[in-house]
């Protein structure tokens, strides 16, 4: 079985499903919404209600906020910690740099993209795309 990171986004509606296969199949998974450390997970509007209107010198001073210095470290010890990463369509800019970092350390990342959507020449970096979970579970199996 793999120590998988589930890289994706709060809006993603498929993201809960994913984790929830995944550990009925025997993986360990990392889930973003409820870190180790407790509490669900980190949403810039807890560190302040009116985030999304930010310029972009108080965005700056956010990224070194406790509360976004928690979720950091412990995002990144479990990327160093899991030996593969599945990408789960749609998403932002986190999951895709989450992916790119994992692929840039030599781990395996596989896109799962249950909306077809445009496709991206840049995900031949990745291990594998799929658009099941069935197939998804497949993958991980090899």
């Amino acid at each position: 079985m793999s120590n998988i990171y589930v890289a994706s986004s709060w809006r993603n509606p498929y993201y809960p499903e994913v984790v929830k296969r995944l550990r009925e199949e025997g993986h360990n998974v990392y889930d973003f919404r409820n870190p180790p450390h407790g509490g669900n997970g980190f949403r810039w509007t807890d560190v302040d209600p009116d985030a999304f209107s930010w310029t972009f010198e108080e965005y700056a001073v956010g990224l070194h906020h406790p509360l976004a210095e928690r979720q950091f470290a412990a995002d990144l010890e479990a990327l160093k910690e899991t030996d593969t990463c599945v990408l789960v369509l749609p998403c932002g800019r986190s999951a895709h740099t989450e992916a790119g970092w994992m692929s840039g350390a030599g781990k395996r990342v596989i896109a799962y993209i249950p909306e077809m959507v445009e496709p991206e020449l840049m995900y031949k970096l990745f291990d594998g795309v799929v658009g099941n979970l069935d197939d998804l579970v497949k993958i991980l199996s090899l």
